[in-house]
């Protein structure tokens, strides 16, 4: 790659996505006077801009980009410019039709963002010619340190005629003849079978899961194929000091009406796979939205955090996340400043919020950033500059920190995709269990790497923790298998390792090349009905489990199931493996974790604290150890200092072992060991 993470960051990058053209009145000047006075240094700008720049096929305008970089450059601010291509022009869908994405529920009709076919040939050639467009006129601007491609890009269910074409030739190269298809995927089944690969069927009418998966896993490949072909354009003009980077983001939960402001950062994202995507990025980067005031419990910008660093355990960058939004997050006093203090905990190096200034009309006219409709400083852009200030003051040689975890979580797009098609429960998703056990971890202050299955590599860890990995190929068993016989601690969950890669069920005892490992098989699950443990409801589901080598740690409660085992440990050669058998309450799953972690050798939290105050540690570019403790609440909290001497870098106190710290409601720390 062109540019790495350099070992020793100037400053910390602090600011906004800015969007001058979407302004009543200009105000540039203003603005950025305003941003330097916060400790502001970056914007990020024209990622949504494609009809200004473009307003005509071949005819650009960039005018005001070039307005913007010369005031950037003035008032001594660095500049990310973005690529426009996830919201197109009204004269491309006009040129061709066909631009707009057509999914397996039909065609779109023109007016939102990324809704077009990122296999349409028009589409791409027009994308091509603003993106070098764009770039060469930029590239030499010294205000400018980087690009993002496109925009929170998944494949959006691209399901055209071209999409599909080129699914059948990555079937053909994948498996040769239509024998090994129909084998593969048990497509005999319904007479889904085809002898020749013409009469391979449109993908709307599927009714098999692990075919309908493949192409869930065809169409991620396209839209991370889409972003690596924009890094290559922009590579062939960017200066070697500049990088390419993307803003991916995750599941969105709603939380109430189906629209999209009404939810946050949830799970993994089911529409891209980020391992995938970040082989053609330089710096990671990643928008995190979460919820505030009593909802606040920092879990989101961990998990998000920790997913994006570990994809190349290097610092990462925030390209959103949220200053006011929408009724729901305006934020207490003081959450804003724990936000940031929270992002730099999990590793991040920069954070930019979305956005600047509320837009005064449009989709999200009530999506308030940081400035509201009335154009003046308020609580949020305040307290924000408190963070600026302080930022600028102590600087990314003490607060910007790499980690080095011990525990990893599996995760995978492709079992995320079969439970949807094969859900545990209508009330229990893939990214339910994978928040339950992360969640879990992240309130008993264990920290952990969030690992893609096709990126595992054992080695760096003492505990792997396997959620719902229905999908697993045999290699991925044989890996974790070798990891308990050489010592690591293995723990798994329900419905993990059950079928092969092509969501074919493996035809023997489950868990599939396990049971040896794990010291039970099963061959039943049912609905708990009123099966409890430890005189707990069960919830949701559970495996019969019949124990062979392996103890008992819970076994169920009622009059028939009694027989089985509910949570199982079994000493495995040199190692150990769990096998959590259904859904626990969470104070239970933290019993059964905090056991593995300890055998794991993970020493228990230095500060014997718990959610909601959270510890956060890494190693910072003077090499000292930083460790972040933020509060997660209303009231004050307190710990006892266990370090010899260390010094809170935001207030200056120091501290030695045996001294209270105290933390205000909603208040952070981060001490530097001395």
């Amino acid at each position: 790659m062109k540019y790495r993470q350099q070992e020793k960051q100037e400053e910390i990058l602090f600011g906004a996505a800015y969007y001058p053209e979407y302004m009543p009145c200009d105000r540039m000047e203003e603005d950025l006077e305003q941003m330097r006075a916060m400790g502001m240094n970056v914007i990020r700008v024209a990622e949504s801009t494609w009809s200004s720049l473009e307003p005509t096929e071949g005819v650009f305008d960039f005018s005001w980009i070039d307005h913007i970089l010369e005031a950037a450059e003035r008032h001594h601010m660095k500049v990310i410019v973005g690529t426009p291509t996830y919201a197109i022009p009204a004269w491309l869908a006009k040129k061709d039709p066909d631009v707009m994405i057509r999914t397996r529920k039909g065609q779109a009709s023109y007016g939102h963002r990324q809704i077009f076919d990122i296999t349409n040939p028009t589409f791409l050639a027009a994308c091509e010619s603003v993106i070098r467009a764009l770039i060469e006129h930029v590239a030499g601007h010294p205000a400018v340190i980087g690009y993002q491609v496109d925009n929170e890009t998944k494949h959006f269910d691209v399901a055209s005629a071209t999409a599909q074409m080129r699914f059948v030739e990555y079937l053909k190269e994948k498996f040769g003849t239509t024998e090994a298809l129909n084998d593969a995927f048990y497509l005999r089944y319904w007479s889904n079978s085809i002898a020749r690969w013409e009469d391979f069927p449109d993908m709307a009418g599927c009714c098999h899961a692990g075919l309908s998966c493949e192409f869930e896993r065809f169409q991620r490949k396209l839209a991370a194929d889409f972003l690596a072909w924009q890094a290559e354009l922009i590579r062939e003009y960017s200066r070697e000091d500049q990088f390419i980077t993307h803003n991916l983001d995750f599941e969105w939960k709603k939380f109430g009406a189906d629209i999209a402001q009404d939810g946050y950062s949830y799970g993994v994202q089911p529409g891209i796979n980020h391992a995938e995507v970040d082989e053609c990025l330089d710096i990671s980067g990643t928008d995190i939205y979460h919820p505030t005031q009593d909802d606040a419990t920092g879990a989101e910008v961990a998990f998000g955090g920790d997913i994006i660093r570990s994809l190349k355990q290097e610092p990462y960058l925030i390209l959103e996340t949220e200053a006011q939004a929408f009724k729901y997050w305006t934020p207490y006093p003081g959450q804003m400043r724990l936000d940031a203090i929270s992002h730099l905990a999990s590793g991040a190096c920069g954070i930019l919020y979305w956005n600047w200034h509320s837009i005064h009309n449009g989709f999200e006219t009530y999506w308030k950033g940081i400035l509201s409709h009335d154009l003046l400083p308020n609580p949020v852009s305040r307290e924000l500059g408190t963070v600026g200030t302080d930022l600028k003051r102590i600087g990314a040689d003490h607060l910007v920190i790499r980690k080095k975890n011990r525990a990893a979580i599996v995760v995978d797009n492709h079992s995320l995709s079969a439970m949807n098609w094969h859900p545990t429960d209508r009330d229990l998703s893939y990214n339910d269990v994978f928040r339950w056990m992360y969640d879990s971890l992240y309130e008993m202050n264990i920290e952990c790497d969030v690992i893609d299955v096709t990126r595992l590599e054992t080695d760096p860890y003492d505990l792997i923790l396997v959620p719902e990995l229905y999908s697993a190929t045999e290699e991925t068993i044989d890996k974790l298998r070798r990891f308990a016989a050489e010592g690591g601690v293995l723990l798994a969950t329900f419905r993990s390792f059950f079928s092969d890669e092509y969501l074919s069920v493996y035809p023997d005892l489950a868990p599939h090349g396990l049971t040896e490992c794990f010291g039970i098989s099963y061959q039943q699950f049912t609905e708990p009905g009123r099966t409890t443990i430890d005189g707990r409801p069960v919830k949701y589901f559970m495996e019969l489990l019949t124990p062979g080598t392996a103890d008992v740690l819970h076994a169920y409660e009622h009059p028939y199931w009694s027989a089985y085992a509910a949570v199982t440990r079994n000493v495995y050669q040199k190692g150990t493996a769990y096998y959590v058998g259904c859904y626990l309450e969470k104070d239970q799953l933290k019993g059964v974790l905090r056991q593995a972690a300890a055998e794991a050798g993970i020493p228990a939290d230095a500060f014997a604290a718990s959610w909601p105050l959270v510890h956060r540690s890494g190693v910072n570019t003077a090499g000292l150890t930083v460790h972040y403790l933020m509060n997660y609440s209303e009231r004050p909290v307190f710990a006892t200092c266990p370090f010899e001497h260390c010094r809170d870098l935001f207030s200056g106190q120091e501290y030695t072992a045996g001294e209270e710290i105290r933390l205000a409601d909603w208040g952070a720390a981060a001490l530097e060991e001395m």
